[in-house]
């Protein structure tokens, strides 16, 4: 039997030795409390697995350095907080328009402007999701334990190359500086997903012209294949199409389903004691760390209550809900916001017997497991 690394890691380091086994071979970002430690991290090991790291001088030429790694082959990530993020909305824009495989990571923190800038938040979920202008594609990915950083920030990666799309992990400073035991898998052991190369010659190429799935075959820069970019409506040449409305559609059209087709992949929740429950918590990140405890709490009480966590927040994971919605009575989103994810259960749930209840902390501490316990006794 082979004997697996256990270490006793932080969270922040767990998603930067978790890109280095995906494959990430480049990272560019500019140094931000919660998430500086991912940097510092690439900073030393990226060079010894002859992968490139870059500090530049600011968030929005660090994203942009990440989609020129990744037009060039790299499979490339970059690491960020609140405001940060903030900057990178608009090259995350153009990589979903330009189809350009990439992983950004959102350490949270209290906001907005500076705000809480040592304290955790779950402020930006709604900025993960329309941070950046016009209907486009996401895929956000959101760990509440450094195992779980570690697993998630390798799907980014997967996930990322597989879709031809930016992916987003949303991690905040409470898992992000958050030491845990972590049994490190092996290689070979998680599935690692390299992009689809195309397999047709340099005449008959079109970098837009996509595949049944939905996902146009990727070829590197400088390879002597032509290949134009250009972040207005393109055809499958890759050339403005801002005047043709039949392609604007298409485009527009495809963007989203090539991500929408891949739901029952991509989607990802755990279900929790939630069987006979009456009453369901659904949470996500570090509160859903406090979510678990209640739960444990709320059952030796005699109440049945269960938990759903959910590890992708967007695409919404609505099946979930939808299939407890004829069971429970009550829903209780807990959240260090003011209920940014709340709507989108309530949304869900519009037209379904269940009441919804908001549980929200915006102070920069977390919502405790008593706090939840408080609120299931409130609503049975």
């Amino acid at each position: 039997m082979s004997k697996r690394e256990v270490r006793l890691m932080q969270g922040n380091e767990a998603c930067a030795e978790a890109a280095l086994y995906a494959g990430v071979k480049f990272f560019a970002g500019y140094p931000i409390t919660p998430a500086t430690e991912i940097m510092e991290i690439l900073s030393r090991k990226l060079p010894q697995v002859g992968g490139v790291f870059l500090q530049m001088e600011d968030e929005i030429s660090s994203m942009a350095a990440v989609i020129g790694a990744s037009i060039g082959g790299l499979k490339s990530l970059t690491a960020t907080s609140g405001p940060g993020f903030t900057l990178k909305q608009e090259n995350i824009g153009y990589a979903a328009m330009v189809e350009i495989p990439c992983v950004i990571v959102d350490v949270q923190r209290g906001g907005p402007s500076t705000g809480l800038p040592t304290l955790p938040a779950q402020m930006d979920v709604m900025q993960a999701r329309w941070g950046t202008h016009g209907d486009h594609p996401i895929v956000v990915l959101c760990p509440s334990t450094v195992y779980e950083y570690y697993t998630l920030t390798v799907q980014a990666v997967n996930f990322a190359e597989m879709l031809r799309t930016p992916v987003i992990v949303l991690s905040d400073a409470i898992v992000g500086h958050l030491r845990e035991k972590v049994v490190l898998p092996e290689l070979g052991e998680l599935k690692i997903v390299n992009r689809k190369m195309t397999t047709v010659a340099p005449k008959d190429f079109l970098p837009y012209k996509a595949d049944e799935d939905g996902v146009p075959p990727f070829v590197n820069y400088g390879t002597g294949y032509r290949y134009h970019i250009t972040s207005n409506n393109h055809d499958e040449g890759g050339f403005p199409a801002t005047n043709n409305h039949q392609i604007a559609d298409s485009l527009l059209r495809r963007l989203h389903d090539k991500v929408e087709k891949r739901r029952s992949e991509i989607v990802i929740t755990e279900e929790i004691m939630t069987e006979d429950a009456d009453v369901i918590i659904f949470a996500y990140g570090c509160t859903a760390r406090s979510a678990y405890s209640a739960v444990e709490e709320a059952r030796k009480k005699g109440m049945k209550v269960g938990l759903i966590k959910a590890l992708t927040l967007w695409p919404f994971p609505f099946e979930v809900l939808l299939k407890y919605s004829k069971q429970a009575k009550h829903v209780i989103v807990p959240e260090m916001n003011l209920g940014q994810l709340a709507g989108e259960v309530e949304r869900t749930l519009k037209d379904c017997p269940v009441k919804v209840t908001r549980l929200n902390r915006i102070d920069g501490r977390m919502i405790t497991p008593e706090q939840i316990v408080s609120t299931i006794s409130e609503v049975i």
